[in-house]
């Protein structure tokens, strides 16, 4: 088993860590990769405006999200967890005690390299694990590498590797802390971890999350989910823009809603109920145990309360996942659009959206009529509101039937 290490303050993570990573994974062939941030570098001072703990270790978690390799990229808080100074020689001890048949490799950038011979206890360090050095630019070449990989060798019967990276982000984490305070340097960041950072107000930011244009709205929407439920977000909110263009409804807040439908989804129950009581929701008996009934009630929450959204996107994502009665048309175009977005592949979904671009009201109809078969087939209980739907479009003369 290879196991990379990759530490720094990572103060905030970004764009260029993650590159290096994906690179240090392909490069090494590693089985898994742990990101650790440092609790107290001992090689310089953390800025004052350094977040506390587990700050920087919720930004390194959304970074190794959206890298997409659940199965070897992963966040360690070992440092954080330790006093005093974040030596790299006790945290290879640590880990070489928990996998001590794998092969470790420590990730770092040039600047850490070329001083690595100055570290705390190298000899520990490079008996422990091999070296894979990355360069950030095309002057951090072989020219650059080569003596120090010679004389680690000579003196310490070090396993060094480099990577030269031409196309890396290249910036320092002093300057990105610059840019976000002057409201700059989204383009640095995975969005996850911009949106965690402006949730926060983290690094001097202070945004108006009442007031978010759209780029900063997705950061924040991304920061709340896995990297995981972003495509379907994504599709969602296309899809949504696509519907409302065509019907006639409000395009920007087709938009909006689509960003926010799906925002606490991965929150667990007792979250979701500490929300809806944080919101004075009332729940009836099925949603106080159903957990996947409760993501709509509270993400409208949050829309609204959090980031202002007005009445129309609150109720078109409260009722995104039941359905009910006598539904608006932003309402019925959030819902079709959850449905049918483009990631969606089961078994009638092309009818589902051939109806949607042709009579709504029978999308709707259909789509509602799928959900309760599915739960019937699942030999699960169905909502109130969603037997309501189906029955109030019924009555109002809809059909799936072909030719009426």
């Amino acid at each position: 088993m290879k196991i990379g290490i990759y530490g720094g303050t990572f103060n905030p993570p970004h764009l260029g860590h993650m590159a290096a990573a994906r690179a240090a994974v392909a490069a090494l062939g590693l089985d898994k990769l742990l990101f650790i941030p440092a609790a107290v570098p001992p090689h310089k001072e953390l800025p004052q405006e350094t977040p506390p703990p587990e700050h920087r270790l919720a930004m390194v978690e959304k970074m190794a999200d959206a890298i997409a390799m659940p199965k070897v990229v992963e966040t360690s808080g070992i440092e954080l967890e330790r006093t005093g100074k974040s030596y790299t020689s006790e945290t290879l001890e640590r880990i070489h005690e928990q996998y001590p048949e794998a092969e470790l490799w420590l990730l770092m950038g040039t600047d850490m390299f070329l001083t690595l011979h100055l570290w705390h206890d190298p000899e520990t360090i490079l008996r422990l694990a091999g070296i894979c050095a990355f360069g950030r630019t095309q002057q951090d070449g072989e020219e650059l590498f080569a003596p120090q990989r010679e004389y680690l060798a000579e003196k310490f019967n070090a396993r060094v590797t480099t990577i030269t990276l031409p196309d890396l982000v290249d910036i320092s984490s002093t300057r990105l802390r610059d840019l976000l305070a002057r409201g700059e340097g989204r383009e640095y960041l995975p969005p996850a971890v911009y949106g965690y950072i402006l949730m926060h107000n983290l690094y001097g930011t202070h945004a108006d999350l009442k007031h978010l244009d759209l780029p900063e709205l997705r950061a924040c929407s991304y920061a709340m989910m896995k990297q995981k439920r972003v495509p379907h977000v994504i599709g969602v909110e296309e899809e949504a823009v696509r519907l409302a263009e065509f019907w006639g409804a409000d395009p920007m807040l087709a938009r909006r809603a689509g960003i926010l439908h799906d925002c606490t989804k991965y929150l667990g129950l007792e979250e979701q109920l500490a929300l809806c009581g944080q919101y004075s929701l009332e729940l009836d008996p099925l949603e106080q145990q159903m957990v996947k009934l409760l993501h709509s009630k509270t993400g409208a929450c949050i829309a609204r309360w959090v980031f202002g959204e007005p009445d129309e996107v609150y109720e078109a994502i409260y009722w995104h996942t039941t359905a009910k009665a006598d539904m608006s048309l932003l309402e019925k175009i959030i819902y079709m659009a959850d449905y049918i977005e483009p990631n969606r592949d089961f078994e009638g979904v092309e009818r589902l959206r051939e109806l949607a671009y042709t009579d709504l009201d029978k999308a709707l109809l259909l789509g509602v009529e799928t959900t309760i078969q599915e739960m019937e087939e699942r030999r699960q209980p169905i909502h109130q509101k969603t037997i309501e739907a189906r029955q109030w479009l019924r009555s109002h003369g809809v059909t799936t039937e072909e030719g009426t």
